[in-house]
């Protein structure tokens, strides 16, 4: 049958549902436990023993068999599974009252799919499956569209994406990813506040592009007669309110970058930054690797996981390597040695980095070679120091390596799931390296504006601080072996299908 007959059947079991006076979408039911509760209170039930006791569950039908006066249901809920043992004889004698004819409607007009509510006692089975052994049911919401095949699952990737729900109704390791995610999230909150962090929500609209390299969405609040941008960051204001005496703050929360699409990228994500004033980024570091070991302990019980085949052993202390010197372990190039620009161009070409005629200087350069030639193979957590100033506006100058800055990203299975600075508190500092950086963008307002409110606050004076930012999704995908960042999201962005496309061209 096509999934159109299908639905006109299922349709035709709604009306009689209605015809019998039953209800076929339900407003209430209550439940006594969920199947994980019964699984494991009863796990040492032997065969074919019953215990006296009623209890009440509910959740989907995702199997039916059905044998004259037997049938047996597979049901499941949020927890797990639970069999239903669906005896004619006991199931007429309870339900009398409401319908005398209640079994042949239970095989009739039920079907995989459907959300049902039953209550009984517990019993297992003689081949060992624990079972609610039925004395009532009630349907509590009739199912129009087919589950996909039991045998084959939903494996068109980009469907489970589109169709989340049947996704993770017919995928219990899908749910697992995400009460994982909601796990790892209530952590690291857990953590921060016990140490006498404070969570604020800082705006999503914002009048200026500012404090990161990216490109922003756009819109209009039309009362305002306004144009404003999704928020690309949180950090300029949350460092606001480190300006204002507040000494330990962070966000977790929603960033908009109006950029690329891959599996390692997202249009829309979530980060948390986290600043704390009187640190520098070596305490970042400190924090970054208590944060995450603690969570994954936690949601995981072990610091020895695997991602995608490859080991990955997250127990500190994590390695710390300069920038500079794992582009000499991996190319054999210094950068410290080269004189000019041109020097260090033709080292680089010969060592095979490409598309870099235009690199302006050595400093980009240098993070060129590491994004090409040594990124992807920090498989183990990586702390790498100590970045080129020309690429980290809001970072402090190093305070014994000119032409640096005090930055640290965390790499682990060859990307990068955390970033970090010593702040830059010097306003005048600061005043020119923004406007460098939207000097260099000329032609472009979309990439960087200079924040003057921001400017304006750094001149009452911000204490030393660390910042750090840690991306949630990638830390999702590392401690749920995600192989993509979509994995990790519940509704990621999609291009539209030809049929959405074709319908939003004729509006």
């Amino acid at each position: 049958m096509s999934e159109e007959d299908i639905r006109a059947t299922r349709l035709e079991k709604v009306e009689q549902l209605r015809q019998l006076g039953m209800n076929p979408y339900a407003y209430h039911w209550e439940s006594s436990h969920h199947a994980a509760q019964l699984q494991e209170k009863y796990a040492d039930l032997p065969n074919g023993e019953e215990v006296d006791l009623e209890v009440t569950v509910a959740g989907r039908i995702i199997a039916r068999r059905v044998f004259g006066k037997l049938a047996f249901f597979t049901l499941e809920d949020e927890t797990g599974t639970i069999q239903l043992y669906l005896e004619k004889n006991r199931i007429q004698e309870s339900m009398a009252d409401v319908d005398a004819d209640a079994f042949n409607h239970l095989k009739q007009l039920t079907d995989v799919g459907d959300i049902l509510g039953a209550s009984g006692t517990i019993k297992r089975t003689e081949k060992g499956e624990l079972s609610v052994f039925v004395k009532k049911y009630t349907i509590l919401t009739k199912s129009l569209l087919p589950l996909p095949d039991k045998w084959h699952g939903l494996t068109d990737v980009a469907k489970r994406y589109r169709q989340r729900y049947v996704d993770l109704i017919v995928n219990p390791e899908v749910r697992q990813t995400f009460r994982r995610r909601a796990l790892i999230t209530a952590g690291i909150r857990r953590y921060l506040e016990q140490r006498g962090f404070i969570e604020f929500e800082t705006p999503v609209f914002q009048r200026e592009v500012g404090g990161a390299d990216a490109r922003p969405f756009i819109t209009y609040h039309n009362t305002l007669e306004m144009k404003l941008y999704l928020r690309i960051e949180t950090e300029l204001h949350l460092k606001r309110l480190i300006v204002g005496g507040f000494e330990k703050v962070f966000e977790l929360g929603r960033i908009f970058r109006n950029e690329g699409i891959s599996t390692r990228h997202n249009p829309e994500f979530t980060t948390i930054e986290i600043y704390q004033a009187y640190a520098d980024y070596n305490d970042m570091m400190a924090l970054t690797e208590a944060i995450i070991t603690t969570v994954a302990q936690e949601v995981l019980g072990t610091l020895q996981i695997t991602y995608q085949g490859t080991p990955v052993d997250l127990t500190p202390p994590w390695r710390r390597a300069t920038m500079h010197d794992l582009v000499k372990e991996y190319t054999g190039l210094d950068f410290n040695s080269f004189q000019s620009l041109e020097e260090a161009k033709v080292a680089s070409k010969n060592v095979g980095l490409e598309n870099i005629e235009d690199c302006p200087s050595i400093g980009k350069l240098l993070n060129e070679a590491f994004e090409q030639k040594v990124e992807e193979n920090l498989i183990q957590p990586t702390f790498v120091t100590d970045f080129p100033v020309e690429i980290s506006p809001l970072a402090k100058p190093h305070r014994s390596k000119p032409g640096l800055v005090e930055r640290f990203e965390l790499y682990a299975v060859g990307r990068e799931t955390a970033n970090s600075f010593s702040e830059l508190t010097d306003p005048v500092d600061q005043r020119q390296r923004l406007e460098a950086q939207v000097a260099a963008k000329a032609g472009d307002e979309l990439e960087a504006q200079v924040d003057e409110d921001f400017l304006t606050a750094l001149e009452y004076g911000m204490p030393p601080t660390g910042g750090l930012g840690i991306g949630i999704d990638r830390l999702v995908m590392l401690l749920t072996d995600c192989a993509s960042i979509r994995d990790a999201i519940a509704f990621p962005l999609l291009k539209p299908e030809k049929s959405e496309s074709s319908s939003e061209s004729q509006t």
